[in-house]
C-alpha cells in the first residue's frame, strides 16, 4: 500500500501560492510586495486547475510559484524595506516629540538600497540587456517630457532627460539609426546597436499632464529599475566606443536651451588603453593584489616621488611595449592577424549612414528642433536652427552653405530684396516629411513633391506588417496599364456604321503563335481598329491566359502538400490560409478604391 498524501501538500496546491499567503510569508505590505515583484521580474501565474491550486476554494485570486516566493524571501532589498519601515517609525516619533537633532541624524542615515545586483541577475550578458531596453527607453523618454510636480520630483525628470540625451548622443556618434516613423502617438525610432534591433517611442514636445487615474507608483517602480539598467548599458556602450562616461555637461549651455549640445563627447583613450593592457589578467587572491599594490607604490615613491600616477602608467605601458616581439621582414612564414573590434569600428561607414553628409540644413522656427536635429546628425548632416529654438546653433540663417531649409508653414507672398531672392533660389525648401522618407527609402528623394505648401505624398510606415501588403501611391506599371485599358474599353474604339468592334473576338485566337497573331492583326486593321488599341488588347488577353494557369498550379501544389500534413499541421495551415485570404481581401479592396479614385481624377482632368 502506497503512502497516503495529505490534501494541500502535493501537486498544484504545493507548487502555487496565493498573493495573500505570499505577503503573509514575506511579512511585508502589499505595496512592498508589488515593488519586489516588479524589480525581480516575478509575475502571476495561471494554474491549470485554479480550484486545486487554491486548496478547494473557487474564490478569484492571483497565484504565484511557491519557489518564486521562496526566492524573494532571501532578497537583500526586502531587508532594506523592513529597515526603512523601522526608520519611518523612529522619524515620526522624533518629530512628534520635537527632537530635531535626532530627527536630522535619522534623516542623514536613512537606509538606501541599490539595484546593481538585480540588473546582474536579470541580465547575465550585455546582449540580454540590449534586447530588453526597448521599454526602458520608452519609459525614460516619456518621463523626460513630463512636468515636475508633487508626485514627480524635478531631480527624477532631470535624470530621465540626461539618460535620454546620452542615448541620443551615442546613436548619433555611431550612426546607428535605421528607421523613423512620424505617428499620432509620437516618433518611432529604430536603431541597430551591436547587432540588436532596438525600437523606442518618443512623445511630441507638447505640454503633458499626468492623468489622475494612472497609478504613478507602479510606473515609478518600473522607472527606478529602467534608470539603473540604462546607466549600466550606457556605461558599457560608451567605454567600448572609447568615450568618457558620463559625458560632461555644460551647465550654461543647458540653461540656455542647448539640448543635446550641452553634453560633450570626450575620447577616453587613456582609460581604454589601461583597460586593454589588463585584459590578460589571471584570477588572484585579494591578499596578493594588496601586496603587489604596496610594492609598486613603494618603488614609485623611491624612484620618482614627484611624478603623477598618469605619467607612471604611461611610462609603464611604454616599458611593456619594448618587449613586444616583432616579426622579421625576411621571415616569409608570417601569420595572418585577425581584425580587432577597434579596427572594425574604425572602418568607413556605408553610404546610407552618411546620407545627409553632403548637405547643410536649417530648421525653421515652427519645426521641432529636438526631433530633426537628432535625425539629421545621426546621418552625418550638419544642421542649424533659429535663435528662438535654443542657443548653440553652429550655422547662421544667412550662411551661404545651407542647401535645404526645413519649413512647415504655407507659402506667404512677401516683398524680398535681391539678396534674399538669390538666397532663396540657391536653397531647397522642403517639408519635414522629406527627411524621414529619405531615411526610410535609404536614398535622397526628389524635393519637388515635398516642396513648401504642396500636398505631401502618403507617409508610409517602415515597419511593414507582412510581405506583399498594400502600399498606397506605389502602384506598379501593370496596374496602371490595366486601368488605362479598362478606360479604353468603356469608350467605343471604332465607330463603323454605328457599331463598335468587339476586340475580344478578334484577339481570342492568337496566343503565342505568330501566324495567328498576324491574322488577328490584319482582321483588326480591316475592321479599322487602331494598332495601339489592338496591342493593348493582346497584352490583356495574354495576362488573362497566364493567371488561371499559375493559380491552378499553386492550388495543386498546396493540395499535395496538405495531404502529407498531420491533423494538427492541417488545422494550423487552414488558420494561416484564412488569415492570408483576409489580408488579401483587404488589399484588393484598397486597390479597387484607389483605381476608382484615379479613374475619377482622370475624368475630371479630361473634362
Amino acid at each position: 500500500m502506497g503512502r497516503l498524501r495529505t490534501k494541500g501538500k502535493a501537486g498544484a496546491a504545493k507548487n502555487f501560492t496565493t498573493r495573500s499567503a505570499a505577503v503573509k510569508k514575506l511579512q511585508c505590505s502589499l505595496a512592498d510586495f508589488r515593488r519586489l515583484c516588479i524589480l525581480k521580474g516575478i509575475f502571476p501565474r495561471e494554474p491549470r486547475n485554479k480550484k486545486k491550486a487554491n486548496k478547494g476554494s473557487s474564490a478569484p485570486t492571483s497565484f504565484y510559484y511557491t519557489k518564486d516566493i521562496a526566492y524573494l524571501a532571501h532578497e537583500p532589498i526586502l531587508k532594506k524595506l523592513r529597515e526603512h519601515k523601522a526608520f519611518a517609525k523612529k522619524l515620526s516619533r522624533a518629530l512628534g516629540r520635537g527632537e530635531w537633532s535626532s530627527a536630522k541624524s535619522l534623516e542623514e542615515n536613512k537606509p538606501i538600497y541599490r539595484l546593481d545586483h538585480i540588473i546582474k541577475e536579470r541580465y547575465p550578458t550585455f546582449i540580454d540587456a540590449l534586447r530588453d531596453i526597448d521599454d526602458a527607453l520608452c519609459m525614460v523618454f516619456l518621463f523626460a517630457s513630463l512636468p515636475s510636480n508633487s508626485r514627480l520630483p524635478a531631480e527624477l525628470v532631470e535624470n530621465c532627460a540626461r539618460l535620454s540625451a546620452e542615448w541620443q548622443l551615442y546613436v548619433m556618434h555611431t550612426r546607428a539609426l535605421r528607421k523613423v516613423f512620424l505617428s499620432i502617438k509620437g516618433v518611432y525610432y529604430q536603431a541597430e546597436v551591436m547587432g540588436q534591433t532596438i525600437t523606442w517611442l518618443v512623445p511630441y514636445l507638447f505640454t503633458q499632464n499626468v492623468p489622475a487615474d494612472v497609478d504613478i507608483r507602479v510606473m515609478l517602480t518600473f522607472l527606478e529599475l529602467y534608470q539603473t539598467l540604462l546607466s549600466f548599458v550606457h556605461f558599457k556602450l560608451y567605454t567600448d566606443s572609447g568615450l568618457v562616461y558620463p559625458p560632461p555637461l555644460d551647465t550654461k549651455k543647458d540653461e540656455d536651451g542647448a539640448g543635446v549640445d550641452a553634453f560633450a563627447l570626450q575620447n577616453g583613450s587613456r582609460q581604454s588603453t589601461t583597460k586593454a593592457s589588463g585584459n590578460t589578467t589571471a584570477n588572484v587572491s585579494g591578499k596578493v593584489v594588496r601586496q603587489t599594490i604596496k610594492s609598486i607604490a613603494a618603488e614609485v615613491d623611491e624612484e620618482t616621488p614627484d611624478v603623477e600616477m598618469s605619467n607612471v602608467e604611461v611610462s609603464r605601458e611604454e616599458e611593456d611595449e619594448e618587449f613586444i616581439p616583432h616579426p622579421s621582414s625576411k621571415d616569409t612564414m608570417t601569420t595572418a592577424t585577425l581584425p580587432t573590434l577597434q579596427a572594425l569600428s574604425s572602418l568607413p561607414t556605408t553610404l546610407t549612414t552618411n546620407l545627409f553628409s553632403p548637405y547643410v540644413f536649417f530648421l525653421s522656427r515652427e519645426t521641432p528642433r529636438s526631433i530633426f536635429e537628432f535625425i539629421v546628425r545621426a546621418y552625418g548632416g550638419r544642421i542649424g536652427w533659429h535663435q528662438s529654438s535654443g542657443s548653440g546653433s553652429p550655422i547662421d540663417e544667412n550662411d551661404p552653405h545651407i542647401t535645404h531649409v526645413i519649413v512647415d508653414r504655407p507659402v506667404v507672398e512677401k516683398e524680398e530684396t535681391a539678396e534674399q531672392r538669390e538666397l532663396r533660389l540657391r536653397r531647397k525648401y522642403v517639408q519635414p516629411q522629406w527627411i524621414v522618407d529619405c531615411i526610410n527609402a535609404g536614398k535622397i528623394l526628389l524635393e519637388e513633391p515635398y516642396a513648401q505648401g504642396k500636398t505631401l505624398p502618403p507617409h508610409l510606415s517602415p515597419f511593414g506588417e507582412y510581405e506583399g501588403a498594400y502600399l498606397p501611391g506605389t502602384a506598379n506599371e501593370e496596374t496602371d496599364e490595366e486601368e488605362q485599358e479598362e478606360e479604353d474599353e468603356e469608350m467605343p474604339a471604332v465607330d463603323d456604321e454605328g457599331a463598335a468592334v468587339d476586340l475580344e473576338a478578334i484577339v481570342s485566337a492568337p496566343a503565342d503563335e505568330p501566324t495567328s497573331l498576324r491574322a488577328a492583326e490584319l482582321a483588326a486593321e480591316a475592321a479599322g481598329v487602331d494598332f495601339g488599341t489592338f496591342e493593348a488588347a493582346v497584352k490583356k488577353a495574354k495576362r488573362k491566359e497566364k493567371k488561371p494557369l499559375s493559380e491552378e498550379v499553386k492550388e495543386a501544389e498546396s493540395d499535395m502538400n496538405k495531404m502529407m500534413m498531420s491533423n494538427k499541421q492541417r488545422k494550423l495551415y487552414e488558420k494561416m490560409k484564412y488569415s492570408n485570404q483576409k489580408k488579401q481581401a483587404e488589399k484588393t479592396e484598397l486597390e479597387n478604391r484607389r483605381k476608382e479614385l484615379a479613374k475619377k481624377k482622370r475624368k475630371e482632368q479630361k473634362a
